[in-house]
């Protein structure tokens, strides 16, 4: 076995334990009041699609913050990046939607185990749409809130109306709280 595939594999194990410890810890905690706060906090100043890397990066910083530092090796400069302006949130409580945007009722929600993720890749799939034409998805216990553009709206309707979605007969119409 080569150095770099031991090495590969040590960090791969130092990495789980890391995981493990940390789980541990979590279960563990005297504080879960605090840490309530910080995962509201998290989810608050977070995207959904981003808390994966999110986690990822924290954890790489604490790793790096625990590991003895190797000498530096010499790092191209790099290269200049444009300012983009941060993108407002679309369909966000403060957000108002975009001009012929609706918003879709959907009798399915967190007590069937439904999930933004699964949720829109349900409406790509089904509708043939992008990420970025699905304005907003607000999932709640029993139920969901889907804003989208009318025409879009009019498709998932037709298509998702008595299909079956996790477990349960979907029926979708216009929402009343727009």
């Amino acid at each position: 076995m080569s150095n770099e595939t031991n090495s590969t594999q040590e960090d791969k194990e130092l990495i789980e334990s890391t995981i493990q410890l940390l789980v541990t810890k979590v279960h563990a905690d005297s504080e879960p009041e605090e840490l309530e706060a910080l995962a509201k906090t998290i989810k608050k100043q977070v995207p959904l699609f981003t808390r994966r890397y999110f986690t990822a990066y924290l954890l790489r910083e604490i790793l790096k913050a625990n590991t003895p530092q190797k000498a530096p090796a010499p790092k191209k400069a790099p290269a200049p990046q444009k300012s983009v302006p941060p993108q407002p949130r679309r369909g966000s409580q403060n957000q108002p939607l975009p001009e012929g945007a609706r918003t879709l009722y959907l009798n399915i929600g967190k007590m069937k185990r439904l999930y933004a993720k699964e949720l829109s890749e349900l409406l790509q799939r089904e509708l043939g749409i992008k990420r970025e034409d699905i304005y907003s998805l607000r999932i709640h216990d029993k139920y969901s809130f889907i804003s989208m553009s009318e025409q879009h709206c009019e498709e998932a309707i037709s298509k998702l109306n008595g299909m079956d979605i996790k477990g349960r007969t979907a029926a979708v119409s216009y929402s009343n709280r727009e």
